[in-house]
């Protein structure tokens, strides 16, 4: 008669977790092992911590498709005859909702090309990446994705738009596992194509004409166009995207102005026109001025004036006027008058009155044949 083995002071189990990712996402499927060293081809009884895996007959691997509650440490030991192994050391699994991509707005020139990068925070080896152009869903307040060619499954994390001719919105997402685990669609990144292919169908025009307002100001956006749906978006300065629903009122987004409107607007259309785009930027300073300046490109060759004003004094004289920072006017006139516009007109203008300065904002000038456009605070 044989006794059967007990455990060995040597046999020691350890949790290993397949694949070896440093992340796993909410939704991933992996597989916790409990492996005793020295103990091979002998049959073993398991005990997990957590308890929750210890649901009889207990295994030596389980295959988790993981949430966020199973974060946490996982442990093992075995048995067999009457004795247990030690505990293992503990395996700590870190389980995250969401991933992390960039969606920051690019300007091009028409037909110019474009890199588009896909980032999923803790990056590591075994992520296939999908690339989509976001179409607008008015009926659904949001976007439909159409994968772009040879936009499935790449290796890379990043991807190429050659000839970028119109104002566009893409969108990205990452793979890995098998079955594959996926993770949201990140926020769109988008592209304002600056130039003579903008869309002519769909434009937006701002009342009052100006870039900076004071707090409390009454703003109208309205899209303009052949279509019957619009709605108004936003690119905050901290980088979120958001629409105009509450304040919409046909296509026209009406805004009581505060600091957190302060943004690039533009308008999509229900069949997935793109307008040019707008800085809107709210003075926080109640008592400063702010710059009267155009919100679109002004045309070379055209005359174009820029004023400075109070909240409660409209009219302004002995103001300083300032192009990138360099000192250009300082006399009694309360006004900057440019009667032929070039493009060495082009650039950040402000403004100051009794000490106190007015925001910078961006002049765009545009020629025949080409747009310039320069989104910036």
């Amino acid at each position: 008669f044989k006794y059967p083995r007990r455990a060995k002071a040597g046999e020691m189990p350890t949790v290993t977790l397949q694949p070896p990712w440093p992340q796993i996402y909410s939704g991933e499927t992996v597989t916790v092992r409990c492996e005793i060293q020295g103990g091979e081809g002998a049959q073993w009884t398991y005990e997990w911590r957590p308890a929750k895996l210890n649901t009889p007959p207990t295994s030596s691997e389980y295959r988790i498709t993981v949430t966020e509650s199973d974060s946490g440490g996982y442990s093992c030991r075995g048995k067999r005859s009457f004795s247990w192994t030690k505990w293992s050391d503990t395996l700590t699994v870190s389980v995250r909702i969401d991933t992390t991509v960039s969606n920051r707005p690019v300007v091009t020139l028409p037909g110019a090309s474009v890199t588009l990068n896909c980032q999923v925070e803790h990056p590591s080896a075994g992520w296939s990446f999908y690339w989509y152009k976001a179409v607008p869903d008015l009926s659904e307040k949001s976007s439909s994705y159409e994968l772009l060619p040879d936009g499935s499954g790449t290796a890379q994390d990043s991807y190429i738009i050659h000839g970028q001719t119109h104002t566009a919105g893409y969108v990205c997402r990452a793979g890995r596992g098998d079955p594959e685990y996926h993770t949201d669609h990140s926020q769109p990144k988008f592209v304002w194509s600056a130039g003579q292919f903008v869309s002519l169908s769909a434009s937006l025009t701002v009342s009052p004409d100006r870039v900076q307002h004071f707090t409390s100001d009454s703003v109208s956006l309205t899209c303009e166009g052949n279509f019957t749906e619009w709605r108004v978006r936003k690119f905050s300065e901290d980088g979120r995207l958001s629409d105009c629903r509450r304040m919409m009122t046909g296509s026209t987004c009406n805004i009581n102005t505060s600091k957190s409107d302060t943004g690039v607007y533009w308008c999509e259309s229900g069949s997935g026109e793109f307008s040019s785009a707008v800085n809107i930027t709210v003075q926080n300073d109640g008592n400063g001025p702010i710059l009267v300046s155009p919100v679109h490109p002004v045309t070379e060759g055209a005359s174009v004036s820029l004023s400075c004003s109070l909240k409660t004094q409209k009219i302004l004289s002995n103001v300083f006027f300032y192009h990138n920072d360099k000192l250009i006017q300082n006399d009694t006139r309360g006004e900057l008058k440019i009667s032929a516009v070039s493009k060495s007109d082009e650039g950040f203008y402000k403004c100051q009155y009794s000490g106190r300065e007015s925001a910078q904002s961006w002049m765009s000038v545009k020629g025949e044949q080409k747009h310039f456009m320069c989104f910036c605070k």
